[in-house]
């Protein structure tokens, strides 16, 4: 009895804890959500006020008025989903080459590929923008896309799924004849899918939420992404917080859609990275 009191404490104790963590989380998507129907005014009263007096459809249609926001938003998806098409496909293969196949210096190369992890990203902008200018790809999608569709992290994280495969797979379906990248694409890439899923959502994450480089590699309207556009409405002197608040929440909508179909491979995949290989 006393066990099981003490049981119940301790899972009580638990849950405590991770309401309390998930409210933190949650907290500051709900007072963007709350700001974007607010005032200026409310916005920067205090003290603080949660709840707006009047709930205010006005600065979403404001948004719209003062972006092209849907332009932004067609920019954004066809950047997104070219980006994270040959991101993964590239990936996959080097991972699965990794893995599963034997060629010299294999993990020499491998292992200078890991050390690309210590270089920052902000002292590589410089080189691929001098790339793609040599390219006339300034304000381009290739220039946008392109440098961004080789990622040592997903490969490094899907080999570990592709070294957890079982060798008699492969085996039989040499018997059989398979290529290499038959091999590849209809034996162990289906076998990755929580994986592979995994590693599509955070880099569907990464790729609309991209700034730094959309920045430097458009210069005008034309390829203008959402993370740039909507940061065009952060003045010197002033942000108007509403209309900020209105555009993230707009531009926040497809990723939840997103990671609610792949909620579940997902943390199937996160669960199994460092578990295979």
């Amino acid at each position: 009895m006393q066990k099981l009191k003490a049981s119940t404490i301790k899972k009580a104790i638990i849950y405590i804890v991770l309401i309390l963590g998930t409210f933190i989380m949650l907290m500051p998507f709900l007072w963007m959500i709350l700001t974007s129907f607010k005032t200026y005014k409310e916005t920067i009263a205090v003290p603080i006020t949660w709840f707006p007096e009047k709930w205010l459809l006005e600065n979403y249609t404001e948004v719209l008025m003062k972006l092209d926001f849907i332009r932004y938003y067609g920019n954004t998806i066809l950047v997104t989903v070219f980006t994270v098409f040959f991101m993964m496909f590239f990936s996959a293969m080097g991972a699965y080459a990794f893995a599963r196949m034997n060629f010299p210096f294999k993990n020499v190369i491998f292992a200078l590929l890991l050390t690309t992890f210590m270089v920052p990203p902000q002292l590589t902008m410089i080189p691929k923008y001098l790339i793609i200018s040599q390219l006339k790809w300034v304000d381009t999608l290739a220039g946008i896309v392109v440098p961004n569709i080789f990622s040592v992290y997903s490969m490094f994280l899907l080999r570990q799924f592709f070294a957890g495969l079982p060798r008699e797979l492969e085996d039989a379906a040499k018997i059989d004849g398979c290529s290499y990248f038959r091999l590849f694409w209809n034996i162990s890439l289906p076998l990755c899918k929580s994986g592979m899923v995994a590693m599509m959502v955070l880099n569907v994450l990464w790729a609309w939420n991209d700034l730094l480089w959309p920045l430097i590699a458009t210069s005008t309207d034309k390829l203008r992404v959402l993370s740039v556009g909507m940061a065009t409405l952060q003045g010197q002197h002033g942000t108007d917080y509403p209309l900020l608040m209105a555009a993230g929440v707009m531009a926040v909508i497809p990723m939840l859609i997103i990671y609610t179909i792949g909620q579940k491979y997902f943390i199937e995949g996160i669960a199994f990275t460092g578990v295979k290989g």
